[in-house]
Parts: structure tokens; C-alpha cells; sequence
């Protein structure tokens, strides 16, 4: 198997938007269950690009549905925009369990989006289905820049338990 899974019937994408809180979150948790529903290996993409407001009361539903994609042999990733929502990731002590993904094409080869989250040079960091980090791709070579530009560094993207 490649950097990404090779079958794409095997992946769903859940879109949610507007506002995820207290009101909004058993529809969103149906929403998620109702999405994995069938049997056999699940990868996942929860794209939250249209959310506005999100509180920590659709964590759960997130979990569950990350617990129910890693027994299927599979995983669960989320792509967002807004920074709110990795807040809520951090204060849920969640931010490795779900890092930020740009698109859901991002999500489904494993491309983290954050800049925080690439390495020294800049260049994405790729994880594999099961979470485990791929080398870099080899870089074509580029003119030198001009300034200083700082390096980011990489940031922890394993899911355990």
C-alpha cells in the first residue's frame, strides 16, 4: 500500500456547517454514525471547512467515530480553517489525535496543513493510513530567497490511545 490508502470506496466524507455546540451536537453525532454505518476497513474525512463555531460537546462524537475507524483497520481526519477549532482540539488535550488538514484531498494522502507542522525547509509532513510519518519527497531545486525566513518546527502527529 502507498502513502495513501488505494481504494477510495473505502473512504467517506462527512461535511458539517454553521454552528457545532450543545444544541447541534446529537445531530452531528447521528451524522457520523450514520456515515460509518457497514462493515469491513473505514478511512474517514470530517470536513469542518464550513463550520463558524465549534465547543467541545461534538469531541465525544469525534472520538467515537476516530475509535470505530482505527478498529476497521482504517483512520478518521478532520480538515478545518478556522483556529477556533484547534483550540477546542488543544483543550481537549485532541490536537495530535486530529491534527489540521487543508482539503480533503489533503486528508486523504495525509498532507498536514499547519505550517507549525513541517519540518525545517518547509515541506510538508506526510503520514501514512496508520498514522506513522513518510520521508519527505525529494525537492526540486529552487532559487535562493532573499530575507530571513524562519523554519518551522515539526510537530508531533501520532494517534494513540
Amino acid at each position: 500500500m502507498g502513502p495513501h490508502p488505494d481504494l477510495f470506496d473505502e473512504c467517506r466524507v462527512f461535511r458539517s456547517g454553521g454552528e457545532l455546540d450543545l444544541v447541534t451536537a446529537p445531530a452531528f453525532a447521528r451524522g457520523l454514525e450514520d456515515v460509518r454505518h457497514g462493515t469491513g476497513r473505514l478511512f474517514l474525512i470530517v470536513d469542518l471547512s464550513d463550520v463558524t463555531f465549534m465547543d467541545g460537546s461534538v469531541l465525544a462524537a469525534l472520538c467515537a467515530a476516530w475509535d470505530d475507524c482505527r478498529e476497521r483497520q482504517g483512520w478518521a481526519r478532520v480538515v478545518y480553517t478556522r483556529s477556533g477549532i484547534g483550540l477546542v482540539f488543544q483543550a481537549g488535550s485532541l490536537d495530535e489525535r486530529f491534527p489540521r488538514y487543508a482539503s480533503a484531498q489533503d486528508a486523504w494522502q495525509g498532507v498536514l496543513a499547519d505550517s507549525a507542522q513541517r519540518p525545517p525547509g518547509g515541506r510538508p509532513i506526510r503520514v501514512t493510513h496508520d498514522g506513522s510519518r513518510l520521508p519527505p519527497r525529494p525537492e526540486e531545486p529552487r532559487p535562493p530567497r532573499n530575507g530571513n525566513r524562519r523554519s518551522a518546527t515539526a510537530w508531533p502527529t501520532s494517534c494513540g490511545h
